[in-house]
C-alpha cells in the first residue's frame, strides 16, 4: 500500500515537533515530479495532511497558503535534482554550533551521514525571497545539510523522513561539536566517512522509523 505524500509530510512535521526541533516554526516538503508538496506555516505539532500546499516547482510565484521559506525548498528541489525532500528547523544546538564555526567536519560516524562537511550559510536572514534561497542552495552544494547562522537548518533525504532523521543527527552532530570546544577533536578520515555513508541509507531509515515511533 503506497502512503499518501500528504500524509508522509504531515508526520514528519509532527516528529520535527516531538524530538523538539522545531517550535512555532518549521515546514518539511516532498518532490512530485514537477511539483512540490510543501506544509503551511503553522505549527508543525499541529500539522495535517490537509495543511499541505501544492507548488509548481517552477514557480516565480507563490501560492496562496505557501510559507514565504517555501523558496528555499524550491531552491535545493532545483539545484539538486538528487534530492526529493528538505526538511527545515531550529534546533538550539545548530543555533550554537553556527555561531561560532564555518563548517562542521564528522566527529563520529552517523555525523558522516549529513556529508563530507556540513557548511554554514551567511548571513543571517530568512530565505524569503528567490535569490536569498538560492544562495542557501548553493551554500549547502552536495552535502545532505547546511546550518544557517542564526536562522535555524535544512536537511536533505530521499524522503520526508530520512531528511527529519538528518536534522534530528545534526542536531547530535553541533552537540558534539560543542562539547569539543576548547579541546583539538578528530574528525573522521575520508576513509572513514566512505565507510559509514555507504552503510548510511537504511540505517537512516531505521532511524526514522525510530524516531517516528509513539
Amino acid at each position: 500500500m503506497t502512503t499518501d505524500p500528504r500524509d508522509e509530510l504531515a508526520l514528519a512535521a509532527r516528529v520535527l515537533a516531538h524530538h523538539g526541533l522545531v517550535t512555532a516554526f518549521g515546514h518539511v516538503s516532498v518532490r512530485d515530479g514537477d511539483r512540490v508538496l510543501v506544509t503551511m506555516p503553522i505549527a508543525p505539532a499541529r500539522m495535517t495532511a490537509g495543511a499541505v500546499v501544492d507548488v509548481d516547482l517552477a514557480a516565480d510565484v507563490l501560492p496562496t497558503g505557501a510559507a514565504p521559506e517555501t523558496w528555499a525548498h524550491l531552491a535545493v528541489y532545483r539545484a539538486r535534482p538528487d534530492v526529493a525532500a528538505v526538511a527545515r528547523a531550529q534546533p538550539e544546538a545548530a543555533f550554537a554550533a553556527a555561531a561560532v564555526s564555518t563548517e562542521l567536519a564528522p566527529l563520529h560516524g552517523q555525523a558522516a551521514w549529513l556529508g563530507r562537511r556540513v557548511p554554514v550559510h551567511e548571513p543571517a536572514r530568512l530565505l524569503r525571497d528567490p535569490d536569498l534561497a538560492a544562495a542557501a542552495a548553493r551554500t549547502l552544494g552536495d552535502a545532505d545539510a547546511v546550518l544557517l547562522r542564526g536562522n535555524g537548518a535544512l536537511t536533505v533525504g530521499s524522503s520526508p523522513g530520512v531528511a527529519v532523521a538528518r536534522m534530528w543527527l545534526l542536531e547530535a552532530a553541533c552537540r558534539v561539536r560543542l562539547a569539543t570546544a576548547g579541546h583539538t577533536p578528530r574528525p573522521l578520515d575520508d576513509d572513514e566517512v566512505d565507510a559509514w555513508r555507504a552503510a548510511g541509507p537504511p540505517l537512516l531509515e531505521r532511524l526514522w522509523h525510530h524516531l517516528a515511533s509513539p
